[in-house]
């Protein structure tokens, strides 16, 4: 018997990522709903980062933009908690943006404030992201992952992430996970 096949006799053909796409138990296809574009609000948690000096948001912008997906919002905020929850609360609640996702203020630093103040709003947590984005992050600075506080979760139906600042977490953080996945989690999330 070949891998796609089970002991029923039926053909499961799985996707590249291990994916079984049969239907589940009450006839859906689990990926029927995946995104196939959304629109991202993209925000910059720093004090002392220039939207013309910001090469995280950048790489945010182009890589949602160079995967085909609509980049809605672009934004640069102070690390200050109820600007970034009313941020974020607001990004997440506008009709054009499926997922917000932020860079900056992750750290351990007295004013990286992004986890405390997004925590709040977060109808369901999304503990998988911070440990996958740690897991990976590991391979590329060691033990130093423990002091990364990424975190996802929806608000308002809408996905929101939050990276650490530096460009290489970004990188990490968009190629390695919310490429692959947004669509499916944006799929998920506003599925009635």
């Amino acid at each position: 018997m070949s891998d796609h096949e089970v002991e029923d006799g039926h053909d499961h053909h799985d996707d590249a990522h291990g994916h079984d796409h049969h239907d589940d138990a009450r006839g859906h296809d689990h990926h029927h709903h995946d995104a196939e574009t959304v629109s991202v609000a993209v925000v910059t948690v720093s004090s002392s980062r220039t939207i013309d000096d910001d090469p995280s948001g950048d790489y945010l912008e182009s890589a949602f933009e160079d995967a085909g997906h609509d980049v809605a919002v672009r934004e640069l905020i102070p690390d200050e908690f109820d600007s970034v929850q009313g941020t974020i609360d607001r990004l997440a609640r506008r009709d054009d943006t499926d997922v917000v996702v932020t860079t900056g203020g992750t750290g351990v630093t007295p004013d990286d404030i992004t986890p405390e103040a997004v925590d709040d709003l977060f109808e369901k947590a999304l503990p998988g992201f911070g440990e996958l984005f740690r897991r990976l992050s590991y391979e590329e600075v060691g033990t130093r992952t423990i002091g990364s506080r990424a975190i996802a979760g929806v608000d308002d139906g809408t996905i929101v992430c939050c990276l650490p600042g530096s460009e290489n977490a970004v990188r990490l953080g968009v190629d390695e996970i919310l490429l692959p996945e947004v669509g499916h989690l944006v799929g998920l999330a506003t599925r009635e």
